[in-house]
């Protein structure tokens, strides 16, 4: 395949680099298809470099690729897609530079056989056409971007680091974790864990609005799982055979941004040396994922709502405007209301993508579905860590209750791999828990005495539920002279989230609630945190 100059920097060492001695090494190792592959220095780098295997054709371009980013990364080459598929066992790659365009086996379908080897390794395709056709088909096929040839080094680099920040989606979160081998656990919606009233609620709206293509805004915390919320609204919509692209807005600068949503022609600024299609554009017959909409800078947020009511919009130095058609899901941690009060987040965009709101609930408002989590992510992990079991003891899982996870589900992961990794004991106590959950800070506001409430005899479960959550608004509420707002900031949930609760509840602004006061007083024997059996409430 013949290709234009490759584009370095005036430093690049190919500039006074011996590329017959590059070639030599290159060809060190053979593979039984013919193709051939370059051997790694050794096993995992040992200087915690990432591994990047580079396939192409082309000898100029794999020996340019090797010199510019073995500063920064361990490079293995292979010439064509047999050998590609060869190198994921024997070098084990962080990621891949996969050309589109190969003899024999073309870059698409090495793209296919990659993913039935492993489904989360980030790839990244090589292109001299530049189509839309072609790019949006690997995107279909799970590659995390492209790069149209010649490439801008800068440009490479930023591609490379960026998709190993998302190599794979946690299953519960949908944030980025390390590349490994993990367990498939099926969830409760999906690959979600939530039995919560809290969180069967939210799987009910994803269902209703699936089928719509109305605009979604999800809300929550950082590690509440808005981003796998929003694949699932995907994966049960009319799009699920389209693209779904997700982009951080948080995650790209400023002066980046608005190229990475809408891309850019050729010549439209310096190093815009081919023709890119944005985000939006790969996109056209999927759904459009933007995480922390929030941080959109205001001119980028004008752009934005043109092309939410047309469809439409204009690469940077196009004239001519590209229609799509294209589902929006946006995602914040931040109170985008408070954002417009204060100018810094446009009104009429804020409406725009608000029409169909889903919050998500942080996870102390959710104690119930921790049992389960720590269950999923024990299974989650095993293959990881030799196939190991790990139980709970009542004072350790008392203790996680009531810590408060400012981090969430994703706080509530690596504490459980922690004790996967370093926990001697396969029963969990109080005392194998890091020192963080066990901390009096940290604990919610109600502590370890907000799991004795008065159960009557027969009591059930909800009915234990709807008491243990009436006892803890009417202190917040108490403790704070019945002021809402300071009482959801004691509680460490949103205001509209305590007045649904107080609604649900019957509990009156002055405090009053249908709850008996009987089974609010009182001391009885302490409640287990795991779900009550039969003897408890008999």
């Amino acid at each position: 395949m013949s290709n234009g100059g490759f584009i370095v920097s005036q430093s690049d060492p190919t500039r006074s680099t011996n590329n017959s001695s590059l070639r030599a090494a290159d060809s060190s190792g053979a593979s039984p298809s013919g193709g051939t592959l370059s051997k790694p220095t050794g096993d995992r780098s040992r200087d915690g470099k990432k591994r990047v295997l580079v396939v192409d054709d082309e000898a100029a371009i794999r020996d340019s690729l090797k010199l510019l980013l073995r500063s920064e990364f361990e490079v293995v080459t292979a010439e064509d897609g047999k050998a590609a598929l060869e190198a994921l066992d024997s070098f084990s790659p962080d990621l891949v530079l996969l050309d589109v365009l190969m003899p024999n086996l073309d870059g698409l379908q090495t793209l296919r056989e990659l993913r039935e080897k492993s489904s989360v390794l980030p790839v990244v395709m090589l292109t001299a056409t530049n189509t839309v056709k072609t790019a949006v088909q690997a995107m279909k096929l799970g590659a995390v971007d492209y790069l149209s040839k010649p490439f801008d080094v800068e440009e490479l680099t930023a591609t490379i680091i960026r998709a190993l920040d998302q190599e794979m989606v946690d299953p519960d979160t949908g944030d980025a974790v390390p590349l490994r081998e993990t367990a498939v656990v099926e969830g409760d919606f999906g690959p979600m864990i939530g039995r919560s009233a809290l969180m069967q609620e939210v799987f009910k709206k994803v269902e209703q609005v699936a089928q719509r293509d109305a605009t979604v805004l999800i809300t929550g915390e950082s590690g509440t799982g808005k981003e796998l919320i929003a694949r699932r609204i995907h994966e049960l919509s009319p799009r699920k055979n389209g693209p779904f692209i997700a982009i951080n807005c948080a995650a790209i600068p400023e002066t980046l941004i608005e190229s990475e949503l809408f891309g850019h022609e050729k010549g439209a600024f310096t190093h815009a040396v081919e023709r890119r299609l944005g985000h939006c554009e790969l996109a056209d017959g999927g759904t459009l994922f933007l995480d922390e909409i929030g941080e959109l800078g205001l001119q980028v947020q004008v752009k934005m709502l043109r092309f939410l009511q047309e469809q439409e919009f204009y690469r940077v130095g196009r004239s001519k405007p590209v229609r799509v058609n294209v589902r929006i899901i946006t995602a914040t941690n931040k109170v985008l209301e408070d954002m417009v009060g204060q100018g810094s987040f446009r009104q009429d965009l804020f409406y725009r993508i608000n029409v169909i709101n889903i919050g998500m609930p942080p996870l102390r408002d959710r104690f119930e579905d921790i049992g389960s989590l720590c269950d999923y992510f024990v299974k989650k992990l095993k293959p990881v860590y030799g196939a190991r079991e790990l139980s709970f003891a009542d004072d350790a899982m008392r203790a996680l209750v009531t810590y408060a996870w400012p981090g969430n589900v994703r706080e509530l992961e690596n504490v459980i791999e922690s004790l996967m990794a370093l926990s001697v004991n396969d029963v969990v106590s109080e005392d194998d828990l890091p020192r963080k959950v066990l901390s009096r800070e940290s604990r919610s506001v109600l502590g370890p005495d907000a799991l004795k409430p008065k159960l009557n005899q027969n009591m059930s479960f909800e009915d234990a539920e709807r008491v243990f959550e009436t006892e803890m608004i009417l202190k917040a509420l108490k403790k704070t002279n019945f002021i809402q707002t300071r009482a959801a900031e004691l509680l460490g949930i949103s205001r509209r989230i305590l007045k649904y609760k107080m609604d649900k509840l019957g509990i009156s602004e002055k405090g009053e609630s249908e709850v008996p006061s009987d089974q609010l007083a009182g001391a009885e024997p302490e409640v287990s945190t795991k779900a009550l059996s039969e003897k408890d409430i008999q």
